[in-house]
């Protein structure tokens, strides 16, 4: 008999299947005057694991507060021979699931116990995991929320079994949870593509916690790639007994280009106060800006290579100024494979190329623009990531080309880096008065402006850091589809699956596979 997290079920051998008990409890008698209960539950070797008679102790479970319906997390592991009589009544039972009535005071109902036992897979692989959340809902009146997470796997009848639990997280609505390993067959039995929920709560000392949302995940998609993270949409979904309610898309093929700034104001990348110097030990501010947004742009593009320019170098081997280069040296081919092939073609880029001016951001913009204008039926949409610096040079041309790109199926979005004043950013956006150029209007707004520096964690968290960016440049990029899609009249085609409402952005990252 053994735990979740010891070594003993993992390593010995032993000539017998390993089933795995999960235990929760459903209205439970309340023993305590001025709180609820704080269940545990007990497994003897001598007796139906219903009743919970303790003759000789395997093992208990964690002790939970203040609830009279609690799921515990630590499981019972336990040898299972087939050919043998033992008293484990839940491995025969409907769907390995056993559920009775507890006894022990005469007269009161005392609640049920629920057995679910699943037979474990050989799968030894283990994982870190560390999850990060971003603007949560707030739940409590006087201060902020106390938010943890509860991982469940699902179960072939639809139902769903814990397998972890995080800790607390006091008076936060960006809380940052550490860093845990837990056994791959805890998270899904080595089924890879078995549905993982995640709820998140706000802990509450009476036990009440207030749901706050879930997402669905897998182990496959955690561990797909290399990506060092990935974000989760917090979710609460909204079921009507007499309300359908569907959404509709657009089979629309996203672009994405990236052009990055490589004047002199960024500094010598070979020093380390350069906004592109190449540290071994992290990212520079424009790796994270590329990394952040790229890795969630490139899950809507198929083929996921990449146009990847650069401007206001200076290139080799004469030397010529320019400002519309590709990073990986061939101006007939810029792509580049995935956003991995990007950042190489970056640093690639830095040792070759020397950092010039002026910041010009029009040649980049007519660039993407050329290609957009090729296809406006609705079929492709077209995203321009400008990374730089500072002050713009060419405030008159890049004007009159976002006035033409407004027409066309083109987002662009601007991230500013570094300490410097981004007014000229700023008036781009749009946000408060519509661009214009030589009196004339853009169209509508198709430039988001951000400065990264009002994203970083103070507490050095880069992670946390690019999930902020990423959530606020690509907030408008949604509504600036559509935009286009309903002013040229393209009608979209119904997608059938239920209606969910997002509500926060939760990140979870990938330290190690082990």
């Amino acid at each position: 008999m053994a735990f979740i997290g010891d070594l003993d079920p993992f390593t010995a051998t032993i000539p017998a299947t390993k089933v795995e008990l999960t235990v929760s409890c459903r209205n439970l008698l309340d023993r305590d005057t001025f709180s609820k209960s704080d269940p545990i539950s007990v497994y003897g070797s001598q007796c139906s694991i219903i009743t919970c008679l303790l003759f000789s102790q395997y093992g208990r479970t964690e002790v939970i507060d203040n609830t009279l319906n609690p799921d515990f997390v630590r499981k019972f592991i336990l040898d299972y021979f087939f050919e043998e009589r033992q008293n484990l009544q839940v491995v025969g039972s409907l769907g390995s699931r056993l559920e009775k009535p507890l006894i022990g005071i005469p007269g009161k109902k005392c609640g049920t116990i629920i057995v679910r036992a699943e037979e474990l897979s050989n799968c030894r692989e283990s994982v870190m995991l560390q999850f990060c959340g971003n603007k949560l809902d707030k739940k409590d009146f006087f201060g902020k929320s106390d938010p943890f997470l509860v991982f469940y796997r699902s179960n072939e009848d639809g139902s769903y079994t814990i397998c972890h639990k995080t800790e607390v997280v006091k008076n936060t609505l960006d809380p940052v949870w550490q860093a845990f390993k837990i056994p791959v067959r805890a998270l899904c039995n080595g089924d890879y593509d078995r549905s993982i929920k995640v709820e998140v709560y706000d802990w509450d000392r009476d036990g009440g916690h207030d749901f706050i949302g879930e997402f669905s995940t897998s182990y496959r998609e955690m561990s797909r790639s290399q990506s060092q993270f990935h974000i989760y949409e917090v979710t609460i979904l909204h079921t009507h007994t007499h309300t359908h309610t569907h959404t509709h898309t657009y089979p629309t093929q996203i672009n994405f280009t990236v052009a990055i700034d490589f004047t002199a104001s960024n500094g010598n990348p070979s020093q380390p106060t350069s906004l592109h110097y190449m540290s071994p030990y992290q990212l520079n501010a424009y790796a994270m800006a590329l990394r952040a947004v790229g890795e969630i742009i490139q899950d809507y593009d198929s083929d996921k290579m990449f146009p990847a320019l650069g401007f206001g170098a200076k290139l080799p081997p004469d030397g010529r100024v320019s400002h519309e280069f590709a990073l990986n040296g061939n101006p007939q081919n810029p792509y580049c494979s995935g956003i991995e092939g990007v950042m190489e073609a970056y640093y690639q880029s830095l040792k070759s190329v020397r950092l010039y001016g002026p910041t010009h951001f029009s040649p980049v913009i007519n660039h993407v623009a050329r290609y957009a204008s090729a296809v406006t039926d609705g079929s492709q949409y077209f995203i321009l990531l400008i990374i730089s610096d500072g002050v713009i040079t060419d405030m008159a041309q890049t004007k009159e080309s976002i006035v033409n790109a407004a027409s066309l199926p083109m987002s662009i979005i601007i991230v500013g880096v570094g300490p410097a004043e981004f007014d000229e950013m700023i008036e781009l956006d749009g946000d408060e008065e519509r661009i214009s150029s030589q009196g004339r209007f853009a169209e509508r707004d198709i430039v988001q402006f951000v400065p990264f520096r009002d994203y970083i964690d103070r507490r050095g968290n880069h992670i946390l850091s690019m999930a902020r960016l990423a959530k606020e440049v690509l907030a408008e990029i949604p509504d600036q589809l559509l935009s286009y899609m309903r002013t040229r009249g393209i009608k979209p085609g119904p997608l059938p699956p239920p209606y969910t409402t997002a509500i926060h952005p939760l990140l979870t990252r990938r330290v190690s596979r082990i």
